[in-house]
């Protein structure tokens, strides 16, 4: 069975850090990209971060650009996002989606271009 399963949401204060993991059963992500995407309450889903199948190609959201690192260990089946200097505004649901093969530079944000989604985990940045 192909899942994704994230985890390491939680609470965290502004300028705090969290590590978010999204593990893959049942298929290796060797040939997949990745894409972390999340929504907040009454809004779209959004892109956040994105990384090729090789680990080569990476983009992010401009909103992120400099806080938020994608990365992948292929030992481990897994792509993780390293989330820094936090603000309110980055709390949201937090999904991992998978692509087989890549998606181009000018579509990675679109979460019609993902087959399989995992269930997200919240991540919630208040004082």
């Amino acid at each position: 069975q192909v899942q994704l399963v994230e985890s390491g949401g939680g609470l965290v204060q502004p300028g705090g850090s969290l590590k978010l993991s999204c593990a893959a059963s049942g298929f290796t992500l060797d040939y997949y990209a990745i894409g972390w995407f999340r929504q907040a309450p009454g809004r779209e889903r959004e892109g956040v971060s994105y990384i090729g199948s090789s680990g080569g190609t990476t983009y992010s959201a401009d909103s992120v650009k400099g806080r938020f690192t994608i990365s992948r260990d292929s030992a481990k089946n897994t792509v993780y996002l390293q989330m820094s200097s936090l603000k309110p505004e980055d709390t949201a649901v937090y999904y991992c989606a998978a692509a087989r093969g890549g998606i181009p530079r000018y579509s990675w944000y679109i979460p019609r271009g993902y087959a399989y989604w995992g269930q997200g985990t919240q991540v919630t940045v208040s004082s």
